[in-house]
């Protein structure tokens, strides 16, 4: 749903160091007659080399409980909030990621109705549908959250978007755009994806296709000014038109594809996380087993966005990057 156009907008980007974050600061700052002002925020300082003309830095951790401060010093009218744990170090622990996702989103939806702020922006996950079997071909907005409890980073989405279904409820003056993003994958992207395709065999289960659905880097934030422009709210998945399979991917990368059965899986992984050598359980072959596959109709219908890239030329454009040397 969109509110029309008005003058400039002064925006709030939390999370602005991230791999997103960077990038969609950078976009606000060549616009700077439709956004301003502008404040980044991250909980790590930026370094100042890194500093781009007409953008405040502020360092400040999400959970702070100056935010609302912030937001009224700065007269902020739209905050887009990116700060999230999406791939957990070795060292944190889930009360830590707990407190980053859910009391931190918490921390901002107080601090933006105490500040009068008309737009919140989050960038939630498909990861909130969960990965379950018996999920739909093609997963809609309209279907269940069912973020699964084994994965802190599903389960944490799940729960902070049950937070702003109850906000939006209690105080609509608060108006809210809410984006489920598949897969992110850009020239520069590295992530849980990015890292299995960077081995030489690339292990998959047997039994599952494993499909994936794709969304640009540039597209995500395409939305997200799309929707700080026209002012919209709504919930919309973020995925490119098609999916590809694990064993796809693995051939385009150029890498041998082996499937291995569930129940070894389970069993290898259960020996290295007891030894220590993997962060990662046997409750993880479901992230394989029971992809959650994102229809974007409702993106392109309602919203008004059409992804510039599908998840195959997404996947083609990431390899072609790896290959010339663009990835950090």
């Amino acid at each position: 749903m969109s509110q029309g156009h008005q003058g400039p907008r002064s925006v709030l980007v939390l999370g602005a160091g991230g791999y997103i974050g960077r990038q969609l600061v950078e976009k606000l700052a060549r616009d700077q007659s439709t956004f301003r002002p502008i404040v980044a925020v991250d909980v790590r300082e930026t370094p100042p080399p890194d500093r781009l003309d007409g953008v405040e830095y502020v360092t400040a951790d999400v959970r702070s409980p100056d935010l609302g401060d912030l937001l009224k010093q700065y007269q902020v009218e739209a905050v887009v909030h990116l700060a999230s744990i999406v791939t957990p170090g070795r060292k944190t622990d889930r009360e830590f990621e707990y407190s980053v996702d859910v009391l931190g989103t918490k921390n901002v939806l107080q601090a933006c109705l105490a500040a009068g702020v008309s737009q919140l922006i989050v960038t939630s996950s498909g990861a909130a549908y969960g990965y379950h079997a018996e999920n739909p071909e093609w997963i809609d907005e309209a279907d269940a959250l069912r973020g699964n409890p084994e994965f802190a980073y599903s389960d944490h989405k799940r729960q902070v978007e049950e937070m702003l279904a109850e906000y939006r409820t209690k105080h609509p003056e608060l108006g809210q755009l809410v984006f489920r993003p598949g897969t992110v994958l850009g020239a520069t992207a590295r992530n849980q994806i990015t890292a299995l395709f960077e081995k030489r065999v690339v292990v998959g289960l047997s039994g599952t296709d494993s499909p994936f659905v794709i969304i640009w880097d540039q597209d995500v934030v395409g939305a997200i000014l799309k929707g700080l422009r026209d002012r919209s709210s709504g919930i919309y998945n973020l995925a490119g038109d098609g999916t590809l399979a694990m064993r796809e991917m693995a051939g385009l990368a150029g890498r041998r594809f082996v499937a291995l059965p569930v129940g070894l899986v389970k069993a290898a992984l259960w020996v290295l996380k007891k030894l220590g050598l993997t962060q990662y359980g046997p409750e993880q072959t479901m992230f394989l087993q029971y992809r959650p596959v994102l229809s974007n109709q409702r993106l392109k219908a309602e919203f008004g966005y059409v992804p510039q890239k599908t998840t195959r030329e997404v996947f083609d454009f990431f390899l072609e990057a790896r290959r010339h040397g663009t990835q950090a």
